[in-house]
């Protein structure tokens, strides 16, 4: 096989797995833990990173940041990144900074970035065939008896770490994938901070039952002498987690939003926001004082680093003539909420035409039950849309390009569904089924020729989202497989 960019994705692709394993929890018995359908991922991190030749030393000297929680990972991981940066452009440390997070919306490579930017084809190339012919060929049962193979997530959490590694970066954020205590990234075990965002529950076949059991999984990326931060949780998940840092052996600060951030800026208009943001300073100052204790964060580099955040379809606004898009990939109660609240006190005008594009296609989830929370917060936010679509993740018909394939009884099924529970809610609103996003954003064009102004929220699914912001704008990158 070539060493192309387009090859390294089929591969990449090929190690998708049906369904996640499910972890075991604090109260498991050996005999549950036994019968789980699958391993957990952080099972064969270790001799992969030594079959690559990275040592548990080069791991600890990329100088990583761990962020793990339910909703908020990205935002302050992007946050921490930011200020990073912003202090780098000043001082000249850290020189590199490098940040792992997903999921990614239309490029593969917003998962492994160096400074503000998605690491090139060539790059990215180059270093999937070095983690892939080393890892994923005979040979290294042979040399040194490793038989388990990296799955999707686990492949790319290799991936970041080996590029980091050989471009020295001296800065690294890692966001989690799932959970904390056995996910591929708590391999990690010397970071310079770890940090908790606002916990929910979500993915509870892995995590739960409880807010607790979850608060648990969450905690499990504490790590000894490693100051941990979170925001204010829940009585019982801050029992839970104060038990937990005890247990390893660490500090745990509980951070409220921060008074002094900026008011004005166009990023922390959102509670949640500026909640995300103040957890990433204070991880921020954490990193300065252990590894640059003469250096402190000025109030420039907190107002640049605010000023060059980015983090593509959360909380996301685009213009377009008398349209207005609202785009943000929320996908769980907890966010849907968030994003209700966002769009009515942004998009707050009784002249004002709102329409909602939804999509949420998951059999982790229950779709019903979100549908009717977001209908819910949106009348509650004064933001009940007169139009509401419902689509699919396919961007186009028959097109190569689509991340998912949905068949097509079952959609239209799921969508009858949701168009009786939101009717249920709110009669008066006018619902449409569009088969493909690209046909969603067509119907809300033609809305808004009819219309003075829109606004127009899409959520419900980053699958939806990330396809969605190709008609709304040139897409950033050209991957034809995603």
């Amino acid at each position: 096989m070539k060493r192309t960019y387009e090859n390294a994705l089929r591969l990449l692709e090929s190690r998708r797995r049906t369904a996640r394993p499910k972890s075991p929890g604090p109260q498991d018995t050996a005999q549950s833990r036994n019968s789980l359908k699958g391993v957990p991922s952080l099972v064969g991190m270790k001799d992969w990173l030594q079959a690559l030749g990275h040592l548990d030393n080069e791991i600890d000297n990329l100088n990583i940041i761990h962020v793990s929680g339910t909703k908020g990972k990205g935002s302050t991981c992007a946050f921490t990144r930011s200020f990073l940066r912003a202090h780098s452009v000043r001082t000249g440390y850290p020189k590199r900074t490098g940040l792992y997070t997903g999921p990614h919306l239309q490029s593969i490579r917003e998962r492994i970035q160096i400074d503000d930017h998605p690491v090139p084809e060539d790059m990215f190339t180059r270093y999937f065939f070095e983690v892939w012919d080393r890892i994923m060929t005979q040979n290294i049962e042979q040399d040194l008896g490793i038989t388990r193979k990296p799955r999707y997530l686990q492949l790319l959490a290799l991936l970041a770490f080996h590029t980091f590694i050989k471009e020295e970066v001296d800065a690294a954020i890692f966001e989690v994938h799932h959970g904390g205590e056995y996910d591929a990234t708590n391999v990690i075990q010397k970071p310079v901070a770890t940090g908790i965002t606002s916990l929910g529950m979500d993915h509870v076949a892995q995590l739960g039952p409880t807010i607790e059991t979850i608060a648990w999984h969450k905690a499990g990326i504490f790590k000894s002498g490693a100051p941990a931060f979170s925001v204010v949780q829940e009585p019982g998940c801050t029992e839970v987690m104060r038990n937990r840092a005890l247990d390893k052996g660490t500090t745990l600060t509980f951070v409220s939003s921060n008074d002094c951030l900026p008011t004005d800026g166009r990023f922390l208009s959102v509670p949640v926001q500026r909640l995300n943001c103040s957890l990433a300073l204070e991880l921020t100052k954490a990193f300065l004082r252990a590894k640059a204790p003469d250096h402190t964060l000025s109030d420039g580099d907190i107002y640049n680093g605010i000023e060059r955040f980015l983090l593509t379809g959360r909380f996301e606004i685009i213009e377009e003539g008398k349209i207005r898009w609202f785009v943000d990939g929320a996908h769980n109660i907890l966010s849907l909420a968030q994003v209700a609240e966002w769009f009515g006190t942004n998009g707050n005008n009784a002249q004002k035409c709102r329409v909602l594009i939804f999509s949420h296609l998951s059999e982790e989830r229950d779709g019903v039950s979100l549908v009717r929370s977001l209908a819910h917060a949106l009348v509650t936010n004064n933001a009940r849309p007169d139009h509401v679509v419902f689509t699919s993740y396919e961007e186009k018909d028959n097109t190569s390009t689509s991340r998912m394939k949905v068949p097509h009884s079952p959609f239209h099924d799921l969508c009858a569904s949701y168009s009786r529970v939101w009717k249920d809610i709110d009669p008066h609103a006018t619902i449409v089924v569009a088969p493909t996003i690209e046909k969603a954003v067509h119907l809300v064009r033609e809305i808004g020729i009819q219309e003075n102004n829109v606004d127009v929220l899409v959520t419900g699914s980053l699958y939806m989202v990330g396809g969605a912001l190709r008609f709304l704008r040139p897409p950033l990158y050209d991957d034809m497989i995603l």
